[in-house]
């Protein structure tokens, strides 16, 4: 195939199917020109909306064709932007000969669990996933629960159960990696039921609507494979031998034997955390970021981003991506925004608020948000503790807690308020979305002065950027804290710890960052895995 850059299509001709693939089909003979019956096929390998010129916005497009007279058609417009399509397909590892003593274990169904499964239970290793929280439905209902009358589960909620954090969130597909694996990462939540579009828009995302039932048909595969799924599983110790991991605790009380164990725990894993430095297996603290929820209507954004076009049928709902750094050193940006979505709880611990961010597909809620983050180092916690970031967080959570009512209530307050530095009193034309509900306070009050210090700098630069962005009824709903892990477990050139069977992986061992990035590196562990031992139904 043939792979033509740099087609532009006008959002007139893109506002169904049908005709973007005629406009598609008419930009393609016109690139190349060729006739009808000389174009075999063409798909779209990458789709972006060039916004620059807000009166005449036009998607770019980038395709891949079959067509007869491909040699003559390489040589002549190879100047032109058209190139062999290189090959992108997921290349199989050779599997290694040692025998499992057991089934290998995932601790963990995030992103890199669910993948290192999906991946080792297609090849024939029969893994066994535990995982600490429920099933995605029950998860639901309880978060639900949650939302609605501040009644918490500490063991099943936003950060723990089937599928992850970001099974609760805008389901963004987006990363920063270049690795082939993202394609067969994508293909498969396509397998599962996710949208084609991933594959191709720059920006692609699921949406938790969706992403719900992909992530339980990838368990649904997982487990005719061969593998097994265990929820309410929490992994509570690690039994080591002469440096080698040879059992889990379950649940406090259910041990089962394991010599290779994949560990996926996600970045909110505290307990377990400290259950692996008191059983010396080595980390050390890691940068993360922390700040609020910023909230506005999404026709602002819209309007700020696509000017006259914006609500035309052909584009969606608007998002940004904004960074600022301050004279004083630190960086403020948006993190993880979600178009036509909704701020929601995210706490896992008692006592503690944490927000998090979240979209359904369609992005068709009435407000924007996106996290408003600054940038903290290891030398800002107070300690040097491997889990003294963990410390730091847990701090500024309760405080927002005491400032909320104590009933996971979260602090919020106006722009304008906040720039001035006085309380707020009343909404103005934003409608807060986060439930149980907002409590006036000062957020000064439950963040850092550094922190607070620098998103005020950072929302003036960011209004110059997108208009509206300072506008003086927009919400802060405090405090966003879980933008990535506190610590980074160690591992080497093979991915696995100081402790020989034990495979540090995904976020929460501070490899990865969001779904698409967590996902490869479990499919990179499970990898390592495979090239060490064989298969154990082959």
């Amino acid at each position: 195939m043939i792979r033509i850059a740099n087609l532009k299509i006008g959002i007139e001709k893109a506002v169904d199917h049908d005709s973007e693939n005629r406009a598609l089909k008419n930009a393609v003979l016109s690139k190349i020109k060729t006739s009808s019956k000389e174009l075999r096929s063409y798909k779209i390998y990458k789709k972006s909306i060039d916004a620059r010129k807000k009166d005449a916005l036009v998607y770019v497009y980038t395709i891949d064709a079959e067509v007869q007279n491909e040699t003559q058609i390489l040589k002549k417009f190879s100047k032109k932007g058209i190139t062999p399509t290189p090959d992108m397909s997921y290349h199989r590892v050779t599997f290694g000969t040692d025998q499992l003593a057991e089934r290998p274990v995932i601790i963990g169904m995030g992103p890199a669990g669910l993948f290192a499964g999906l991946v080792l239970a297609r090849n024939g290793y029969q893994p066994i996933i535990l995982e600490r929280g429920d099933d995605v439905d029950t998860r639901a209902a309880k978060i639900e629960t949650f939302w609605k009358t501040g009644t918490l589960d500490t063991k099943s909620n936003v950060q723990f159960g089937e599928g992850g954090a970001g099974t609760f969130s805008d389901g963004k597909l987006t990363t920063l990696i270049n690795d082939n694996r993202c394609r067969s990462v994508l293909e498969a939540f396509i397998e599962a039921g996710a949208p084609e579009e991933i594959l191709y828009k720059s920006k692609p995302h699921i949406g938790t609507d969706l992403l719900r039932e992909t992530v339980k048909n990838i368990r649904k595969e997982i487990i005719s494979c061969g593998g097994e799924v265990r929820f309410q599983s929490q992994v509570t110790d690690f039994i080591i031998q002469n440096g080698e991991l040879h059992a889990l605790v379950i649940n406090g009380q259910d041990e089962i034997p394991c010599r290779t164990a994949l560990l996926g725990i996600g970045h909110s894993a505290r307990d377990t955390f400290e259950t692996l430095y008191s059983r010396g297996i080595g980390m050390t603290p890691k940068p993360f970021s922390i700040g609020v929820r910023i909230e506005h209507p999404q026709q602002i954004i819209d309007a700020a981003q696509y000017g006259t076009s914006a609500g035309h049928p052909g584009l969606g709902a608007a998002d940004y991506k904004l960074a600022y750094h301050s004279p004083n050193g630190r960086s403020a940006y948006t993190f993880c925004m979600c178009p036509g979505g909704y701020v929601v709880a995210a706490a896992s611990e008692a006592q503690g608020v944490v927000t998090n961010g979240m979209s359904k597909h369609k992005r068709d809620g009435a407000n924007a948000n996106a996290a408003l983050l600054v940038g903290v180092q290891p030398s800002d916690f107070g300690s040097e503790h491997p889990l003294a970031g963990v410390e730091f967080q847990r701090k500024w959570e309760q405080l927002a807690y005491h400032l909320g009512g104590e009933n996971y209530c979260a602090p919020a307050q106006l722009v304008s308020d906040f720039l001035a530095d006085q309380p707020s009193t009343k909404w103005g034309r934003v409608t807060p979305t986060y439930e149980p509900g907002l409590v006036f306070a000062q957020l000064k009050e439950c963040l850092p002065d550094y922190v607070i210090a620098t998103m005020k700098e950072a929302i003036v630069h960011f209004d110059a950027k997108i208009k509206g962005f300072a506008m003086p009824d927009s919400i802060m709903t405090g405090v966003e804290t879980r933008s990535s892990s506190p610590v980074r477990i160690s591992r080497d050139e093979n991915n696995s710890a100081n402790i020989n069977g034990l495979y540090p992986m995904g976020e929460g061992a501070g490899y990865a960052g969001g779904i698409m990035s967590s996902a490869v590196d479990g499919v990179k562990t499970a990898e390592k895995v495979m090239q060490k031992f064989a298969p154990r139904n082959r």
